[in-house]
């Protein structure tokens, strides 16, 4: 018996290990609150996930992912957070990858921004119970990722969010001009520009779900950017030079 339970042991303890947690930010489309392009009200309504742009329209996080046959659909309870409006967690067909996607009330876009900066500097590790497993969310995730408008076209931050010395967390933002907005901050925390942009930009699951995909087998940083190049051009017709102009990977 004192075998059987260490052998559980053993392999919760292994099963841990291999567990690599993306946790999305996504701050949902707001016409009112953000400094954007104004979109249709239905789309545009940074208080109701379920219809939003970012969200929960034909390519918003939630749905486009819900869509996809790699990605399995578990099990979470509601955030505690009153700001996160909407929490969906899909574990990987083929591996132990897990989505974590929180949707931000519009209005909240501030505080997604910093919590992209903060749990990409380790700070603020969560563990969510998603499908009978434990998932290593927040600054324990391996990837943060963001979408949504680019809020430091809006506002500044003062704080910095210090990261380890050794700091292996990546981050993916997809908003308008995030390079030149983000670098100083994302810096400062150690974590690595895994996918970020250049120029403008619809921030949309397509190009979030494609990069994953290079994620997801290890590919390298340029394999997983064209994987999402490849992507936006599809979808966007930019021209794939354009879309490669567009999105890029590290410093």
């Amino acid at each position: 018996m004192r075998t059987l339970i260490l052998l559980s042991f053993l392999a919760i303890a292994l099963a841990g290990k291999c567990q690599r947690v993306v946790h999305v930010l996504v701050a949902l489309c707001d016409n009112e609150h953000q400094g954007i392009v104004k979109v249709p009200p239905g789309i545009g309504n940074g208080q109701n996930a379920r219809t939003n742009l970012y969200w929960g329209a034909g390519y918003g996080v939630k749905t486009h992912f819900d869509k996809a046959e790699e990605w399995k659909r578990v099990t979470c309870a509601t955030p505690n957070e009153a700001h996160i409006l909407d929490r969906a967690i899909w574990k990987h067909r083929d591996s132990a990858v897990y989505i974590v996607a929180d949707a931000y009330d519009g209005r909240n876009i501030r505080e997604a921004t910093i919590d992209l900066l903060r749990y990409s500097s380790g700070k603020e590790p969560l563990t969510i119970a998603a499908g009978g497993a434990i998932v290593r969310a927040g600054g324990s995730a391996d990837l943060i990722a963001y979408v949504g408008h680019d809020g430091l076209m809006d506002f500044s931050l003062e704080d910095r969010f210090p990261g380890p010395a050794r700091n292996t967390r990546e981050a993916i933002i997809l908003a308008c001009i995030s390079k030149r907005y983000f670098a100083e901050h994302l810096k400062a925390t150690g974590a690595s520009p895994l996918v970020w942009t250049t120029g403008l930009m619809a921030p949309e699951a397509y190009t979030l779900k494609a990069a994953l995909a290079g994620w997801v087998l290890r590919e390298s940083p340029e394999a997983i950017r064209e994987r999402a190049a490849q992507a936006y051009n599809t979808y966007q017709k930019c021209g794939i030079n354009g879309a490669r102009r567009l999105l890029v990977t590290g410093w």
